[in-house]
């Protein structure tokens, strides 16, 4: 089975990541990974970090010729912030020696997750937790799910994402977003052409009405000095029916997909298919018809987003994740400090106004595990030549 593990900090020398249990015969390259690497950088309202840095990830093991031979691959990612001349990182982040004269930081932000990681840890010192719980590590998340969404996409298994509302700005109605989605994932590239055409607009919507109002918003609330988050749709298709599970809460598929998104930085909620808006309406508008046509069941409708019980249905994947506003804003909030107790306004750290753009790439990236996982565990082999053997053809 697939799984991966990240290790470094947001401002250390350099991320690393481990990816194990893709099997032997994948065609994988640095520049597939580099590609939306580079997404995952892009996106209206991001903060000055992006300027200079430029990820790429280099694989060190776990690749031969150009195809994975079935051991562990191995990622690093150089941090070039680390690395600037004037960097004052190495002091900051040495990993022997004394603190000296580096500050200690003791205003905890609300809503980050720097006062829970110091009462978790015992540390007197903000900074551990900052840089480990810093969205900078899902730089080498999306590179390490890069490796399984490469496999998917041997498969014929494709994944891509698009913004449905930022701040208080969005689509109207379930409706509409699949009159704007649905029609772009039909294409032979399937959910690919959905994150193409996205991110052909700066905040990643496939409306470009609604692109420019949401530019709008982020300029807005740049001005006043806070944040915005929002909500994403990420769409998978050429996806099997049979995937998952009815048994077992565990390997409920939606129940992993759930994990993978809520595992994600600053996500706060998820749902697949209609979600909550099938508890404002009647049966007959949320379950999916089902018909039988060209020798397989399909369903007339996908309103509950490719997922019964637990498992595939065979129609596309539609989940849909929440992302709040970023903790850290111009203008401050009131906190206490975990020395003195005293109340004082935050300190701020440069940050992103809306990272919901870039945060799709992520939530993208990060089920692509999940359903890589459950192909495994129905058609698993050593090497993609097996699996294909016993994959069925759609």
């Amino acid at each position: 089975m697939f799984r991966y593990f990240t290790a470094g900090e947001s401002h250390g020398p350099e991320l690393t990541g481990i990816a194990e249990g893709i099997p032997a015969g994948l065609p994988l390259t640095e520049e597939f990974i580099e590609e939306h690497l580079v997404r995952r950088q892009q996106g209206y309202g991001r903060g000055g970090r992006m300027a200079f840095e430029k990820d790429r990830a280099e694989i060190r093991s776990g690749v031969r010729f150009g195809l994975t031979t079935g051991a562990p691959i191995s990622l690093s990612m150089i941090n070039r912030a680390y690395e600037k001349d004037d960097s004052n990182w190495p002091k900051v982040m040495a990993k022997d020696g004394e603190r000296g004269d580096v500050e200690r930081i003791t205003l905890p932000r609300p809503g980050h997750a720097d006062l829970v990681g110091v009462q978790k840890y015992g540390f007197d010192d903000i900074r551990p937790v900052i840089e480990r719980s810093s969205a900078r590590e899902t730089a080498m998340r999306v590179a390490c799910c890069s490796v399984a969404r490469r496999f998917l996409q041997e498969l014929g298994i494709r994944i891509g994402g698009h913004v449905i509302q930022i701040g208080s700005v969005g689509y109207g109605s379930w409706e509409e977003v699949r009159s704007a989605a649905d029609t772009i994932a039909e294409s032979s590239e399937g959910a690919e052409n959905v994150w193409r055409t996205a991110d052909k607009s700066d905040v990643r919507c496939l409306d470009g009405t609604l692109s420019e109002q949401m530019r709008e918003e982020i300029k807005k609330r740049r001005k006043e000095g806070t944040s915005l988050g929002g909500i994403y749709e990420i769409l998978v298709t050429g996806v099997p029916a049979g995937l998952g599970s009815y048994v077992h809460w565990d390997r409920k598929l939606d129940g992993l997909l759930a994990q993978a998104i809520m595992g994600t930085q600053a996500m706060k909620g998820i749902e697949i298919g209609l979600g909550f808006e099938s508890g404002r309406r009647q049966g007959h508008d949320v379950h999916d018809e089902i018909a039988y046509a060209d020798h397989h069941f399909t369903r007339k409708t996908n309103r509950l987003g490719g997922l019964e019980g637990g498992v595939t249905t065979g129609m596309p994947l539609i989940i849909r994740g929440v992302m709040k506003p970023i903790p850290t804003m111009i203008k401050p909030l009131k906190t206490a400090d975990i020395d003195t107790k005293e109340e004082l306004d935050t300190r701020y750290e440069r940050s992103d106004v809306c990272a919901l753009p870039r945060a799709v790439v992520v939530a993208e990236s990060v089920i692509a595990p999940v359903i890589a996982n459950a192909i495994l565990e129905k058609f698993g082999g050593d090497s993609m030549d097996e699996i294909k053997d016993r994959y069925p053809s759609r």
